[in-house]
């Protein structure tokens, strides 16, 4: 009994944060409040209280949803091609995907970036971790295209990942607020731009 009410539970909670989520990306970590949640998923709020001890646990628990559900839907796929460019495009293209698709706001990351930069405090501090391990995955996911010699090899990694998370704000900028139908054209351009430099060799003085 005490399992299948543990299945239950964590059933329960996994629901409550895929909602979570969803609504994130449209109001913002901040505007989405206890209230609309518990609406949405038929709940009480001391029922929601009941899994997460306060707004800002709820909070820092929908980042880390994302983070898993990133791995599984972006990076697990991606790296099912071999290591090199094939590797970085298939990221790009699943980062894509995700962002247009997965979510009503786009990639959820974008979002609390914007919501959460002037905001210190443990939310804050979970946005810069999980921004900073999705761009490691862009820089290790590069490094294997320098080790393939697809990409040069002085690239610097680091430009690299700030150019493609770049285009990845910009992309969502482009076709969630401002509504523009050309953003993916927009995008993709921009990302073999950034592939093309990456392949040249840099002339120095």
């Amino acid at each position: 009994m005490a399992t299948h009410q543990g299945r239950k539970g964590q059933a329960t909670r996994a629901h409550i944060l895929d909602q979570a989520l969803d609504l994130s990306t449209e109001l913002g970590l901040e505007g989405m409040s206890v209230g609309v949640l518990a609406k949405v998923v038929g709940m009480s709020k001391s029922g929601l209280y009941a899994h997460f001890d306060s707004k800002e646990a709820l909070q820092v628990a929908v980042l880390d949803h994302a983070a898993l559900l990133f791995v599984e839907r972006v990076f697990k796929p991606a790296v099912t091609q071999p290591r090199g460019l094939l590797r970085v495009r298939a990221l790009f293209q699943e980062w894509m995907a995700w962002s247009a698709t997965a979510f009503p706001g786009g990639c959820p990351f974008v979002q609390a970036a914007q919501d959460m930069h002037a905001r210190p405090g443990p939310v804050r501090e979970a946005v810069g971790k999980h921004l900073r391990d999705v761009l490691d995955v862009i820089e290790r996911t590069a490094r294997t295209a320098v080790e393939s010699g697809e990409f040069r090899q002085d690239l610097d990694l680091e430009q690299f990942a700030y150019e493609f998370w770049a285009n990845i704000v910009s992309y969502q900028h482009y076709g969630h607020f401002l509504e523009l139908g050309h953003a993916p054209e927009r995008a993709r351009l921009a990302f073999e731009g950034l592939v093309q430099r990456a392949q040249i060799q840099e002339i120095r003085p």
